[in-house]
């Protein structure tokens, strides 16, 4: 049984980790469609990102990865989110985000692509920011025959 604070009022929780979850899908894509040198402010120091089942970890990888992709145009058409228990991210504020869409890179044909995040809270004096601590991406190519 769980003993952590869960909010009294757990669809408040909830409400709070989709709007976080929404602000930062939209952020996310816009920087990897845009302005990609960017994309990297987003992660944590020791994030991971398996890319089709390639493990990038660390962010000069991480840059050095998305400045070898392609420019891409990408669409989201499901997003899902989940708030994750404290007992199981130690303490740490965490949310799971699930996104599927389509995704061309330079140009390309198309694919449809699933990408998962946990993305943890990191308190400032003055806000939070979300940060990508864990990254799935994988072509979902089958889908397409």
């Amino acid at each position: 049984m769980w003993k952590k604070k869960w909010p009294e009022d757990f669809k408040t929780y909830v409400d709070q980790a989709c709007r976080a979850a929404e602000e930062f899908v939209n952020i996310y894509y816009e920087t990897m469609d845009k302005r990609r040198r960017a994309l990297t402010r987003l992660y944590l120091d020791k994030a991971t990102l398996i890319w089709n089942g390639n493990v990038v970890s660390g962010l000069d990888a991480l840059n050095n990865f998305f400045d070898a992709l392609p420019s891409s145009e990408f669409q989201v058409n499901m997003l899902d989110c989940q708030p994750v228990h404290e007992q199981a991210t130690q303490s740490q504020t965490t949310v799971l985000v699930v996104t599927s869409g389509t995704v061309k890179f330079d140009g390309n044909k198309q694919h449809y692509f699933n990408q998962n995040f946990l993305l943890t809270a990191q308190s400032t004096p003055n806000n939070t920011v979300w940060k990508i601590a864990s990254d799935c991406f994988r072509f979902q190519d089958w889908a397409s025959t």
